[in-house]
């Protein structure tokens, strides 16, 4: 798959923790991600790097469940892609969750970001996992993006 220039979206990484991340690594993540799904260029999209406090006032707000999570996502706009600028909405990610979950399963902190950063992609596109197909169809997608963006040597 040929990578998409680094203009074709509109990424922001808004760091409002303490943790080192590779802003640079997610931004290319999602382009690649929005590539990958046939998202047409010039589509927004924020990345939000939030304290466990924060995680759990939204998720407290909007699941009802004030309790730190790793991953949240805010879709934006209902809009067909293709008309005109497209606002995808924010993935708010918790590296300070990720961390303890990468510890758990034996993988880099890097790692879990970037699986949850994907996994935040899909559910701002109308993916879900309530479902065991749709679980499926999820994960294989998660699969694949990243898979191809290892293979970009990403």
């Amino acid at each position: 798959m040929t990578e998409p220039p680094e203009s074709s979206y509109s990424i922001v990484v808004a760091d409002e923790q303490s943790i080192v991340v590779d802003a640079d690594a997610l931004s290319k993540l999602t382009s690649h991600a929005l590539h990958a799904l046939d998202i047409p260029p010039g589509a927004e999209l924020s990345i939000v790097l939030a304290h466990p406090e924060r995680m759990a006032t939204l998720k407290g707000a909007y699941l009802g469940e004030a309790v730190p999570t790793d991953v949240l996502a805010f879709p934006m706009d209902a809009s067909a892609p293709g008309e005109g600028p497209h606002l995808l909405g924010d993935v708010v990610l918790c590296p300070a969750v990720a961390e303890e979950q990468a510890a758990s399963v034996g993988h880099s902190t890097a790692e879990e970001l970037h699986l949850l950063l994907v996994h935040g992609i899909l559910h701002l596109l109308g993916h879900d996992h309530a479902e065991p197909d749709e679980q499926i169809v999820m994960q294989s997608e998660e699969r694949r993006i990243l898979g191809s963006f290892a293979g970009v040597g990403g």
